[in-house]
């Protein structure tokens, strides 16, 4: 690994006993000298709180933006994904282990200082950055230094997180943002603290700090999991919060979960309960909610809320049919929807499509530009 890969931080303080206390999450783990936090990438060194994985990715991919999933957020154009290692939350239903749980820096074999990456973006005709794969907010500072360099360029910035952050490094974090997709695994604390060992809470914050005190566009996503939160009792009390909190525009992803990492006795989840879910919010009065992780063209659509027409029609994550006026309004009824619109859709499709940003440096951006 390179020198460059540690990077101070901000957001820590030294405790009495001499340990020091990372504050970017609620875990607020506590360090002697040489010890990591349980997300593995912060780590005391010198007696402060460093990141280690600055400028280091386990590897880049240009997705469809419908994959994030963001299905308001400039629809069908090609957004340029990367991660790091580790993660804040030990999830046991994990569907991106081998990155989010690794503790092998072998891993971060992709070596991209920020400037790289929005030049990178630019040169390849993405039309967004997106900070994935595992959770953004423990590489706080690499994930800020990106989105400088790609908002320097008019490339937009987002974020795929589970939203457990401490509210300074929040604000930070998302005031570099234009679009996020924040993963509310559960509406039961007991669910956060037995299979991710974290909280509610924290999550329900951030979700109402986007809503009430930021412009950028977010969208949610629940993994429903056989048994453990798929209950109609569970699924009808989180839709009225997000009604109530958050109200009828923010779109819900209901995913399928499949048996992974320590789950692996769980059962796939049926087409019945994302359905139940989809209904149970739609009932609560919420305007767009899909199903994720299997073909389901209904389940993928985005109907009007006021004439019912169908405005976008999705594939898997292929745009099929558009009915959305320059402005993003029905053509049929005139009625707005909301999201983050162009005059048209992009036609990236499905395509996934790996990319090395070693490839790109000064001289083959220069070519390639």
């Amino acid at each position: 690994m390179s020198a460059d890969a540690t990077h101070p931080t901000r957001y820590w303080k030294r405790l009495p006993d001499g340990r020091v206390q990372c504050d970017v999450c609620p875990r607020h783990c506590k360090l002697h000298e040489g010890q990591r936090g349980l997300c593995f990438v912060r780590a005391c060194q010198a007696g402060e709180v460093v990141l280690t994985t600055f400028g280091r990715s386990s590897g880049y991919c240009i997705d469809p933006i419908e994959k994030k999933p963001l299905n308001h957020f400039l629809p069908g154009t090609p957004v340029l994904s990367f991660g790091t290692a580790g993660c804040n939350l030990t999830c046991a239903f994990c569907q991106n282990w081998d990155i989010s749980k690794s503790r092998e820096i072998d891993i971060l074999a992709d070596e991209a200082p920020p400037e790289r990456i929005a030049r990178a973006a630019e040169a390849l005709g993405c039309r967004s950055v997106a900070y994935t794969y595992n959770d953004p907010v423990i590489f706080l500072e690499y994930a800020v230094a990106s989105a400088e360099a790609c908002r320097a360029r008019g490339i937009a910035n987002v974020a795929v997180t589970a939203g457990y952050v401490c509210e300074e490094p929040r604000r930070e974090f998302f005031a570099h943002m234009d679009a996020a997709n924040i993963d509310l695994k559960a509406f039961d604390d007991r669910f956060y603290r037995k299979l991710c060992g974290g909280h509610l809470q924290p999550v329900l914050d951030t979700l109402q700090y986007l809503k009430h005190e930021t412009d950028v566009w977010f969208e949610m996503t629940t993994l429903l999991i056989p048994g453990e939160n798929d209950s109609t009792q569970e699924l009808e009390a989180a839709a009225r919060w997000v009604a109530d909190e958050l109200g009828p525009l923010v779109p819900w992803h209901f995913t399928a979960f499949h048996p992974d990492y320590r789950m692996r006795d769980k059962p796939h989840t049926g087409m019945e309960i994302l359905t139940r879910a989809r209904k149970i919010a739609r009932d609560h009065g919420l305007r767009y909610v899909y199903t994720g992780n299997v073909h389901d063209e209904e389940g993928g659509c985005t109907p009007c809320h006021a004439c019912g027409e169908r405005l976008i029609g999705r594939d898997w994550y292929t745009i099929t049919h558009w009915n959305l006026t320059d402005s993003g309004e029905c053509r049929s009824c005139g009625a707005p929807c909301a999201g983050v619109f162009d005059r048209g859709p992009g036609d990236w499709g499905a395509k996934r499509q790996p990319v090395r940003l070693a490839d790109f440096a000064e001289t083959e951006l220069s070519r390639v530009s």
